[in-house]
């Protein structure tokens, strides 16, 4: 009897210490989330299609910022930033459905896409790959100049593709490609058109980590022989002063010369050969302020009495 207890005891325990640990357990599970991941390795530029995704659950505390939880959210969209398999798909990796496919979700707003063509060369023997940072050279003979100019047209550029290649491989090993696509704001593409179709071009590779400025003056070809370098102002050779003679500047508002003071009002006698005008006013017709016909000021005179045979003509008319 002992033993029969002993062991319905020992029975009756384990079943209640089994469902209590269970409801512990329960009690104690951190709350589960769905979320997206990716269910093989994710390529930049590639749109996201259904089977390329799938849903699992995971702790609500470390569910990632930006995530998904429902593949509806996440299909047709294309890819900025590589994804890994099982790795959670999130919305900075990811760009606004309807981008376009390709390099095209990889220009952010208000920038552009440019090709060039580059070779062995140019294209620092193949290691200008996807993601790098160059400056572009572009060596030519300024108006006005006899001297080819070397200078330094953008700094820090980004590399978005080489060829078709937008991500390169973990080895980091070179890629031939004839043309090289650079991330450049509008003014800096026209810029890079310009300079490649007035000079050649020269792409120089640079730490992707070093953002500072170069102040360059660029270099002329007789610096190279050990010549004076030139005037030169920002970077550009000065034009060579002209030999024709200098154009004059029109004043849009001259200043007028003075006026002439006006000639006084008065009644134009003819006496012979001479013309006089004498004034009306108050003091009468004695006082004389005239201009002889020739232009020479008269000196104010009495004038005399007209003879028995000279015509005398008097009219108001104009002072001129």
């Amino acid at each position: 009897m002992v033993t029969i207890s002993l062991g319905w005891a020992f029975l009756v325990s384990a079943v209640f210490y089994h469902f209590a640990r269970n409801s512990l357990n329960r009690r104690n599970a951190p709350k589960q989330k769905p979320v997206v991941v990716a269910a093989k390795a994710l390529d930049i530029g590639a749109v996201i299609k259904p089977e390329a995704l799938k849903v699992v659950e995971m702790p609500e505390e470390s569910f990632p910022k930006g995530g998904f939880s429902r593949v509806e959210d996440v299909v047709d969209r294309p890819v900025i930033s590589p994804v890994l398999a099982d790795e959670p798909v999130v919305e900075g990796r990811l760009a606004a459905r309807g981008s376009g496919a390709g390099v095209a979700p990889l220009i952010p707003p208000g920038m552009r896409a440019i090709s060039v063509r580059v070779n062995d060369v140019i294209g620092v023997a193949g290691f200008v790959l996807p993601g790098t940072r160059v400056d572009v050279l572009v060596t030519g003979r300024p108006p006005g100049r006899e001297d080819s100019l070397t200078t330094t047209v953008l700094q820090n550029i980004t590399v978005l593709s080489a060829g078709q290649i937008l991500q390169a491989d973990s080895k980091s090993q070179s890629i031939k490609a004839a043309v090289v696509t650079l991330l450049v704001s509008p003014a800096q593409a026209e810029a890079l058109t310009l300079a490649d179709n007035e000079g050649h071009i020269q792409l120089v590779l640079r730490n992707s980590a070093d953002h500072e400025r170069a102040e360059t003056s660029g270099w002329l070809t007789s610096q190279l022989y050990g010549q004076p370098r030139h005037e030169v102002t920002a970077g550009i050779p000065a034009a060579r002063p002209s030999h024709t003679a200098p154009v004059p500047v029109k004043v849009s508002n001259p200043i007028p010369p003075p006026r002439a003071p006006e000639p006084p009002e008065g009644i134009l006698v003819i006496r012979g050969d001479q013309k006089v005008i004498e004034p009306v006013g108050i003091q009468g017709l004695g006082q004389v302020a005239a201009k002889p016909a020739g232009g020479n000021p008269a000196k104010p005179a009495e004038p005399p009495a007209p003879g028995p045979g000279e015509p005398t003509e008097a009219a108001a008319g104009d002072p001129r």
